[in-house]
């Protein structure tokens, strides 16, 4: 298999894609792909965008503005489709490792060609059904892939300013899917530093490559009022508590991540033994260290529980692998190898069907999927307001308030006591939603102190559940 994917052929991507759906597709048909918390999040902001609502002033969520925008283009075309959001995630998936591919062979970065790279690339993305989602991080990540070679200089005067400026606003566009891949401006630096002339000037036109697209779209949330919004949240809860909104539990991740760091570390000691002939590929190799540096300290600032977070280590791990998986004299070691981290991913990605969780002590991703709660099966296809953390109502349903994540809906219904907080619930509700879901226990301070919104709620036969007078459940 190593030496078919060592052609640059465009055949072998054929087979590419065979195996990247080969390890997707038996999960679909045994039952074990639900829906994730990173989807129903996307479906939620989706159709409030494709309704009218203007993110941030009629949708309170931290979802980046351009991640948002994509989810309310997917509602239009096809709303709440599992299916859709499925297949986009693996298209850029792929896209990510081919165009990474394309980049190594086109700049000679390694003496070997071909697609060695992305075959490593789909493989550890298939460690986990959580790369399969269409996250934020996905989006941004795919930017942050073709902004990798308007990094790299073309000639021997290094760059021009068009390539940096456009290596900068790529970074820019990725920060806009999600706000942390900031910190491989980083990346950006040190490439400039190792290839620019003038490292100084390089480096401020690759800020100002970045820094354009937020001035593009914090003009537009400035022109229709929303831009502290804006800044509260998208800004400060990305940088806090919200990045690791929808992720799986953090153990779960670490064990995750397991399998992607063993074969990083056995390129690392397997780089260590080999030389490169070019100054240009000991440049490359030098940047693709800081990239993995940069992971790593990404991975610690989000506390290792952000949704996909393997996917920022995914481009210099599969970097490394061409030196793992390099030409010796005993060409069948190498062939064992892979063959041996193909069984591990299969082991990882189905340890549920082969009955390896309790071995692995991992538990399946299934375990923490969005699904619909029992407790509220009289409930379909209604418009709800959640009054509570959980987000399994909303599975069936819709919402109809700006109020979708609990957390940041706390700084109104949590501080019922000021009056800014009921100033903003009743600018916010001025039409109550024909059903109420009070999880918190909090419709009875609300009847009196927003007696107009929330007085004409009367109880149904669901505990907790209360339907505005008038209504009937259809």
């Amino acid at each position: 298999m190593l030496e078919f994917f060592r052609s640059t052929l465009p055949s072998r991507l054929v087979l590419l894609v065979l195996l990247a759906l080969g390890l997707r597709l038996p999960l679909l048909w045994l039952g074990e792909v639900p829906l994730s918390l990173a989807e129903l999040r996307g479906w939620l902001v989706g159709e409030r965008l494709h309704a009218g609502a203007l993110l941030y002033r009629d949708v309170y969520d931290h979802t980046a503005p351009l991640a948002a925008a994509v989810y309310g283009l997917l509602d239009l075309a096809l709303p709440r489709s599992w299916l859709l959001y499925r297949l986009l995630a693996l298209a850029l998936v792929l896209t990510q490792a081919v165009r990474l591919s394309v980049v190594l062979n086109r700049y000679n970065v390694h003496p070997e060609r071909g697609y060695l790279a992305a075959l490593m690339y789909v493989l550890l993305a298939s460690v986990t059904a959580e790369l399969d989602t269409l996250s934020p991080l996905l989006l941004g990540q795919t930017f942050v892939v073709f902004a990798l070679s308007a990094l790299l200089p073309t000639s021997r005067e290094g760059y021009d300013s068009s390539r940096l400026f456009r290596a900068g606003f790529l970074l820019g566009v990725a920060a806009l899917c999600y706000l942390p891949l900031a910190w491989l401006l980083l990346l950006g630096l040190f490439a400039v530093i190792s290839f620019a002339a003038n490292s100084f000037r390089s480096f401020l036109l690759l800020l100002c490559g970045f820094a354009f697209p937020y001035a593009a779209v914090a003009t537009f949330f400035l022109y229709t009022d929303t831009l502290p919004l804006f800044r509260q949240l998208h800004l400060e809860p990305m940088l806090n508590w919200a990045a690791g909104a929808d992720a799986l539990p953090r153990s779960l991740q670490l064990g995750l991540l397991v399998l992607p760091g063993l074969v990083v570390v056995a390129s690392l000691l397997r780089m260590f033994t080999s030389s490169l002939g070019l100054v240009f590929q000991v440049k490359f190799q030098q940047l693709m260290l800081v990239w993995l540096a940069v992971a790593l300290v990404v991975g610690a600032a989000l506390r290792a529980s952000a949704p996909g977070l393997l996917l920022v280590m995914l481009p210099p791990a599969a970097y490394f692998g061409l030196f793992l998986w390099q030409r010796t004299r005993r060409v069948w070691i190498a062939e064992v190898l892979l063959l041996v981290v193909v069984a591990a991913v299969v082991g990882v990605r189905y340890r549920q069907v082969l009955g390896l969780t309790t071995a692995l002590h991992l538990p399946s991703e299934a375990n923490y999927a969005a699904r619909p709660e029992p407790r509220y099966a009289a409930l379909k296809g209604q418009q709800v307001l959640v009054l509570g953390a959980g987000r399994g109502a909303y599975v069936e349903n819709y919402t109809a308030t700006p109020y979708i994540d609990w957390e940041l809906a706390k700084r109104d219904f949590g501080h019922l006591n000021e009056y800014a907080a009921i100033f903003r619930l009743a600018h916010n509700i001025p039409q109550p939603p024909p059903y109420l879901i009070d999880e918190a226990g909090l419709l009875p301070e609300l009847r009196y102190k927003l007696p107009g919104t929330f007085g004409r709620y009367e109880r149904t036969s669901t505990r907790r559940v209360y339907r505005l007078s008038g209504e009937v459940v259809k």
